[in-house]
């Protein structure tokens, strides 16, 4: 039992070795717009697919026009290319 589970956790570190394609999503706070929010990270391995190449980025960029243009949002959105970083 102890082998299947180091096996599938081996599997699945490999699994995120070699996406440079991440993108994250950060937003401004509320009323502080100096300070940076971590949203969401977008780390697909689709993007290893060329027909799929900006596949995270597209999706991050959807993803902050879509917070963006709701009605009433005081703070604002951006996409950075990269893991989440503080």
């Amino acid at each position: 039992m102890k082998i299947q589970l180091l096996a599938i956790f081996g599997a699945l570190l490999l699994s995120a070795c070699g996406n440079d394609d991440i993108y994250t999503l950060y937003r401004t706070g509320v009323g502080f717009s100096d300070i940076r929010v971590h949203v969401a990270t977008f780390d697909s391995n689709d993007s290893n697919d060329s027909k799929f190449k900006s596949y995270n980025q597209d999706n991050c960029q959807t993803a902050m026009s879509l917070f963006q243009n709701q009605p009433n949002v005081t703070v604002r959105y951006w996409c950075e290319k990269g893991k989440y970083k503080k």
